[in-house]
């Protein structure tokens, strides 16, 4: 989950990253007040998870409470980049003598964590690490050792800081450091880390990705997601703890495995490209217990999609046996019409592996309407894909 800037800094604070002082806004009175409050220049930033926002005017000084009510006025609402601005933070104007740049980030490739510093900041890093990659240090991190004083000097110094400035940098990449931990995030960064005439460092701008695959251990991390832009069905799915991604397409995929589904998504575009286009409408990973609930509610998300006409079921039976996914199945449609859903678009189910074939003789005996049995994970795509483009 990215973070927004204000969200981003208000964390930096708790860990001890320093920051200016700043509250966040949704309407321009908020912004005037919060203005007032604070006293002196300010900036009013737009609050969006996206780069570019000085380009698109979304970042603007004021000088006045009222200039920070006009700006607010202006940005909110704004689209940039194909998001909309819903709030925007208002804080402290800072003196700036220069710019720097650090991060802390989860190394995939390598599995271990990196640490990047450059003494040139404020500008897109990615445009620096291409014209001049010298620029940018980048230090490997062992995980079980982490960042203390001696390896944050080395990274201050590979960054090219000047000496009189690396203790106080390093100090901050520890603090920084400390927020990746404590956070369980996959990237913590500052661009600009602000160098002012007086010396101070100070993170005015943040970024934050935390990794959702932590969340049991940070109940307080689900009030940071952004309802805003959380689609409706997913944020259903979500609260009846089904792995669910919507998507643009006409046909609803269920499957067992996020290999599986992955492979069923890539099938049906193939299948769905000689029907005009046909296209999956979601990413639905019932895990390995098919039970006749976790079935139904993942039918139901499905079947309230209005640009779904039709949907695949496709399993293949391993711990939970087929068997167990037809009755689930069986069960779940039964569900379903007595909560008074109608189940009025067709059901292409493939089962394979552990006892397919009972499966398959339960779904037959059991005579659904609108339920097909199709044997091959191909010829299910092609079917289902066909009747999403005939919405038969």
């Amino acid at each position: 989950m990215d973070l927004f800037e204000y969200q981003a800094k208000e964390m930096f604070a708790e860990h001890g990253v320093p920051v200016l002082q700043g509250q966040v806004a949704a309407t321009p009175e908020a912004a005037r007040h919060i203005a007032a409050e604070l006293g002196g220049p300010v900036v009013v930033k737009a609050q969006v998870k996206t780069g570019g926002r000085g380009k698109a005017g979304g970042v603007k000084l004021a000088a006045t409470p009222a200039e920070a009510f006009t700006h607010a006025q202006a940005i909110l609402g704004m689209d940039i980049k194909g998001h909309t601005v819903h709030r925007v933070l208002v804080t402290e104007a800072a003196d700036i003598a220069a710019e720097h740049y650090v991060s802390f980030l989860l190394d995939r490739a390598n599995r271990t964590y990196l640490a990047m510093a450059s003494v040139e900041g404020g500008m897109e890093i990615e445009q620096l690490a291409v014209e001049r990659p010298d620029a940018l240090a980048r230090v490997p991190v062992d995980a079980l050792r982490g960042v203390d004083s001696e390896l944050a000097t080395q990274i201050a110094v590979r960054g090219g800081f000047a000496p009189g400035e690396q203790a106080e940098v390093a100090a901050l990449l520890v603090a920084l450091w400390r927020v990746l931990v404590a956070e369980d995030a996959t990237l913590v960064e500052v661009n600009p880390l602000a160098r002012t005439p007086d010396g101070r460092l100070l993170a005015l701008d943040g970024k934050v990705t935390l990794d959702d695959n932590a969340a049991f251990r940070h109940p307080g991390h689900i009030d940071l997601e952004d309802r805003d832009a959380t689609d409706p069905l997913e944020a259903r799915a979500k609260a009846k703890d089904l792995n669910y991604v919507k998507l643009e397409g006409t046909v609803g995929i269920i499957g067992n495995g996020a290999g599986l589904v992955m492979s069923t998504l890539d099938v049906v575009a193939a299948a769905g490209e000689e029907f005009g286009g046909v296209r999956p409408a979601n990413f639905l990973d019932i895990g390995g217990g098919a039970s006749a609930e976790v079935m139904a509610n993942g039918l139901e998300i499905i079947l309230s999609d209005a640009a779904v006409t039709a949907v695949l079921v496709n399993v293949f039976g391993g711990i939970t046996a087929c068997d167990a996914v037809a009755d689930g199945i069986v069960q779940a449609l039964g569900l379903l019409a007595g909560r008074g859903d109608a189940v009025d678009k067709p059901l292409v189910v493939r089962l394979d592996g552990n006892n397919a074939a009972r499966g398959r003789q339960i779904l037959l005996d059991a005579a659904l309407p609108g339920v097909e049995l199709v044997d091959t994970m191909d010829g299910a795509a092609r079917r289902v894909a066909e009747l999403a483009a005939t919405g038969a």
